[in-house]
């Protein structure tokens, strides 16, 4: 693995990510249905935002102020050219400063499972330490034990698996509210924050 790629493979295939992204509506219904549900004008960050197409796009919909993280230039400077108004880093989730600030939510779409098993806690953990108590944490990632290969950057993926992930979020803090899959059978875990 090239560590020093904080991307994951995913900035060296930028273009095409964005293109296949831009063109598809999977996993937004399932996202604005949770986004709904959260107070008006709640503060979200979405990490590994991507170019911010659909995910972003849904929460500020939804009528949510957003913040965003990616680690890939290519991914933030499309991001900035589609959402100027919206504040975005470019920067490693587990390094990332988070803004200094407190969010009432956060939402990490395909990026959980991207990370080395060794980084998934540390993200959880991290994730917690910016969210006020009783935040909402939205992230995919499968239920299954496993690994497989990416398909865009034929790298590594790593599942820890249900049982694992709970403990996790129980170690960060985080309470499980709900699970359910979209139409693309991505899953998710909807946790809040004791």
């Amino acid at each position: 693995m090239n560590t020093r790629d904080s991307s994951n493979g995913y900035e060296a295939l930028a273009h095409e990510f964005i293109t296949s992204r831009q063109q598809s509506t999977i996993g937004a219904s399932t996202v604005k249905r949770w986004a709904a549900a959260l107070a008006p004008g709640s503060t979200i960050i979405d990490l590994a935002c991507g170019p911010g197409i659909p995910i972003t796009q849904t929460l500020i919909d939804t009528g949510h102020d957003v913040y965003a993280v990616d680690a890939s230039p290519s991914m933030v400077r499309a991001f900035r050219t589609r959402f100027p108004l919206v504040p975005v880093a470019c920067e490693a989730i587990q390094d990332s400063t988070l803004f200094n600030r407190v969010f009432d939510a956060a939402v990490a779409w395909g990026l959980m499972f991207l990370l080395p098993a060794d980084l998934q806690p540390v993200v959880l953990r991290r994730v917690s330490s910016a969210l006020r108590p009783g935040g909402r944490f939205l992230f995919t990632a499968p239920w299954q034990i496993g690994t497989w290969t990416d398909l865009l950057t034929g790298r590594e993926s790593v599942s820890l698996g249900r049982d694992k992930y709970l403990a996790e979020l129980s170690a960060a803090g985080f309470t499980l509210v709900n699970e359910f899959d979209d139409e693309g059978e991505n899953h998710y875990y909807d946790v809040i924050k004791s």
